[in-house]
């Protein structure tokens, strides 16, 4: 790891609210399912880059713990985000239909922090990742950032928000690992080219997409922020399942909860090496007996 360029994302300014909401727009977007909840109060608050948890499975269900999902917009009393179906929670949220109601609490997490004024600034969104920026680059431009973005995904039914990112960003790259759209490879082939006109950089995707990218901004003194999609079991901070070794103001790596320190983080902070695992000079490692190697 390189100095350290970044700072913590700002606190959300607003605390969260718990509410039941209905579901007014459903639409697929590739592999994936776009959600429209009305939610008045929670699309007051939120803030690009933060999330809300949703109770799954209905009133009787055994799932027990929400699904976090991140924000892909807010406003006029709407917050949407946009679901990848893997398990039976996040399943049952993409069969949601107009007119069923969910619980949900939210925003929650620390949202993207803002640069300087006009500072010109790198999206990079892998697979359904990509729907977080779309509301990040809106407010860069309107800030008067000059804005570029890269769209990844494994394939070209995995890429997610092109269109939408086409409409904050003068210049939109496509990558797809097997090229069925845009240029074959990772997006790193792109983040490459676009970072040496990027003054900050920002991220949401795979975590290995994440590490590499902020590797590349670091590796050239650019400052980067990346929304970690680590499992968040509780979303309030309380169950530790989605700690993260990351290294503080004081040079001292801490486990830090994604949920509440983050979803954001700065790209040079997170040990993406060591995540997983125990580093020996965490704080506190010294009182569970690890030492170093």
């Amino acid at each position: 790891m390189t100095g350290l360029l970044t700072t913590p994302a700002p606190t959300a300014a607003r605390p969260p609210v718990q509410r039941v909401v209905e579901v007014v727009g459903r639409r697929p977007v590739n592999a994936y399912v776009e959600l429209t909840l009305a939610a008045p109060e929670i699309a007051e608050r939120a803030e690009p880059g933060q999330f809300v948890a949703f109770a799954v499975g209905g009133p009787l269900s055994a799932l027990l713990l929400r699904r976090s999902i991140a924000i892909s917009g807010s406003g006029d009393g709407v917050v949407t985000v946009v679901v990848a179906a893997h398990g039976p929670g996040s399943t049952w949220l993409a069969g949601l239909r107009p007119g069923d109601t969910v619980d949900v609490v939210g925003p929650l997490g620390r949202p993207f922090p803002m640069p300087e004024p006009g500072t010109s600034a790198l999206l990079v969104g892998g697979g359904y990742g990509a729907a977080a920026l779309v509301g990040l680059g809106a407010r860069l431009r309107e800030a008067g950032s000059a804005v570029a973005a890269v769209a990844g995904a494994a394939s070209a039914d995995r890429l997610c928000s092109v269109d939408e990112l086409s409409t904050v960003a003068s210049r939109v790259e496509v990558t797809t690992d097997d090229g069925s759209a845009g240029r074959p490879g990772r997006v790193t082939v792109a983040v490459d080219e676009l970072l040496a006109e990027a003054g900050v950089v920002y991220a949401c995707g795979p975590m290995a997409m994440l590490r590499a990218v902020a590797a590349a901004a670091t590796a050239r003194g650019i400052p980067s922020y990346v929304a970690v999609e680590e499992s968040m079991a509780c979303g309030i901070g309380v169950c530790m399942t989605c700690v993260l070794p990351v290294v503080g103001e004081d040079g001292r790596t801490r486990f830090s909860r994604s949920c509440v320190e983050g979803p954001v983080f700065g790209g040079d902070r997170v040990r993406f090496d060591d995540v997983g695992a125990l580093p020996h000079d965490v704080v506190g490692a010294d009182a569970m007996g690890v030492v170093a190697p």
